[in-house]
Parts: structure tokens; sequence; C-alpha cells
């Protein structure tokens, strides 16, 4: 196998515990579409579209998912399980995990950018299951997008997005988990999505404790420098 393909096979075990070999990670659908895609791109771009569309097809029949030939595509893309759609003009950075039934889908022409209808997702995102994100907006560097959360709106860097519409937890995502965080769960690496309202509560009731007692300080601090002037 040439060094590339290594390299990108170990990336996917190293946010997969599954599989026991790079030889299993070979039969995943997820690197069977991004090898036929990286096909379809190619005829794609040598504007022989007919024939994209049928290696498109042929990757949709063998593998359930769906990616349009135009979509660019970054290095170590892992889509873990099927059952995913990526739009013509998605543009996906590197090292993004993306798991089932995700969509990263279009919005009426007249209502987006002119011929950019699909989101832009930078590297190191992570996309929880069920997931859509919708239209031209951008995803922002390590940003985490919780199961059946629905994005319309841009995603700052780092942020962890839950809920439809979806919000942002006000919780930085590498500050309760510092590595890769699996399906995009926000605060814990325990996350139940039965609790979610509740993790999403806890997670803002922080923060505004933190904002409190820095509005607090800012106070004090206002009061003493009066104090010392008088």
């Amino acid at each position: 196998m040439s060094q590339g393909l290594v390299a990108y096979l170990d990336s996917v075990k190293a946010r997969d515990p599954a599989p026991r070999s790079r030889w299993e990670v070979m039969l995943y659908p997820g690197v069977w579409a991004l090898g036929l895609h990286r096909i379809a791109h190619w005829l794609f771009v040598g504007e022989l579209f007919f024939l994209a569309r049928l290696v498109n097809h042929i990757a949709r029949f063998l593998t359930a998912i769906d990616i349009h030939p135009g979509a660019r595509i970054g290095r170590n893309f892992f889509i873990d399980h099927g059952f995913v759609v990526i739009g013509e003009s998605a543009i996906i950075g590197d090292g993004v995990t993306i798991y089932q039934h995700v969509t990263l889908g279009g919005t009426n022409p007249t209502n987006g950018v002119p011929g950019k209808r699909h989101p832009t997702i930078m590297d190191g995102v992570v996309i929880g299951s069920g997931a859509q994100v919708l239209g031209p907006i951008t995803v922002g560097p390590n940003a985490r997008i919780g199961a059946n959360a629905v994005v319309t709106r841009d995603v700052p860097g780092g942020a962890t997005m839950t809920g439809i519409p979806a919000r942002s937890t006000l919780v930085d995502a590498g500050q309760y988990v510092p590595g890769f965080m699996p399906y995009g769960t926000p605060c814990s690496e325990i996350y139940d999505p039965a609790t979610q309202k509740l993790e999403i509560l806890r997670c803002e009731v922080e923060q505004l404790r933190k904002r409190l007692a820095e509005l607090i300080d800012e106070r004090d601090q206002a009061q003493e420098r009066e104090r010392d002037r008088a």
C-alpha cells in the first residue's frame, strides 16, 4: 500500500476503535465512497460529466453514500457508516469526520451565494448522526455538530452546536474533551441524547456563572477606582 493510503487508513483507525487492521478499514463503505468520489471528481473537473455521474451512481449503489462529483474534499475525510448526502458545491477540509444519515445540503439558488448552494466544512470538524447542514454556510475549524442538529447559519471555530435549529452550547469543544470527540457530543465523554437539553442547560449555567463572576470583579474594581479618586 502506498504511503498516502497507509496514512489515510491510520487516520480512520485513530477515530474508530472497531477495526483490527488496515485491511479491515479498506472494507468500510466510507472508504470506498471516497475512493470512487476521487475518480468521479477527476472526471467532473475534466468536464466528462456523464462519466462522472456514472461513477457517482455506482458508488451510491455500492455504499449508500451519495457524494456529488463536484464536491471538493480534502485529506483524511472519514464517513463512519453510510446514508450520507453531500451536495455539488460542498467544500470539505482535512480531517473531517461525518457519521451516518448526515446531509450537506443546498438551499434555494436565489437565496444563496451564486454558484455556492452547499456548506463549507473546515478542518477537523465532526458532524454527528442525522445532522443536517444546509446552505452556503461555513462550519469553522474543529467545530462539533451534535446528532440530529439542523444547522443553517455559520458556525464559529471550536463551537459545539446542538438542537433544531442548532445553537451553540457556549462551551468550547476542546474544554471537556481535548482530543477527538465522537459523534460531536458536547461537554462530556459520556453523553446520552435523551439528556441533551439538561446537558445544554448545564453548559450554559457554567458559562453564565463565569460571566457573572467577571462582572462582579469588574464592578468591584470600578468601585475601588472611585474610592481612590475620592
